[in-house]
């Protein structure tokens, strides 16, 4: 509920299965407002900011099931370093450049690595299980980057990832409610 540009409580219930269409449309209704707290976070962060990123990471995860959601791989692309690369064509039996060639294509504007398809090719859309995971990209095994012990340098990585991921948006969301009237 929002009150006075404020958002009072939680808007979903992360106990039970996440409605992927309930989400898309809160975060066209609070986006916005999210977003503009992580500018305003961003521009001032408040001391005891990474403690407290930490602590409300830590609650969010009591609630959050990947698998009931995959969002992330259904919608976007990880970057997927040498290293990956490498180490998931071994994984594979492939070459690196034949995984390349099959599997991703070169962003020009980063020259960044990223999947040619969506939803990922590596996820099975019956169970939203990974079938590379154990040597998923850094990119995937990192996200959505909410336990990092500098949340001021990946602001900008929650400004994005508030579109795409229920615990990212729960984050923010509980942030900006305990952060209300600070920054």
């Amino acid at each position: 509920m929002l009150i006075s540009g404020t958002i009072q409580n939680s808007h979903f219930n992360f106990n039970m299965k996440i409605n992927l269409r309930k989400f898309r449309a809160n975060v066209l209704l609070y986006k916005r407002i999210l977003r503009r707290f992580l500018s305003k976070l961003e521009n001032n962060p408040p001391k005891g900011l990474d403690k407290m990123a930490l602590l409300v990471s830590k609650d969010v995860w009591k609630d959050i099931d990947c698998l009931s959601c995959a969002n992330c791989c259904k919608t976007m692309s990880p970057t997927f370093t040498v290293k990956d690369i490498k180490r998931i064509s071994a994984h594979l039996g492939m070459r690196p450049l034949e995984f390349r060639d099959k599997y991703l294509y070169l962003e020009k504007k980063d020259n960044d690595w990223m999947n040619k398809q969506q939803p990922c090719q590596f996820l099975d859309l019956k169970s939203n299980m990974c079938s590379i995971y154990e040597v998923r990209p850094a990119d995937c095994a990192g996200f959505p980057h909410l336990n990092k012990k500098k949340m001021a340098d990946y602001i900008h990585v929650h400004k994005q990832n508030v579109s795409y991921c229920p615990a990212t948006f729960k984050m923010v969301e509980k942030m900006k409610v305990l952060l209300d009237g600070v920054v």
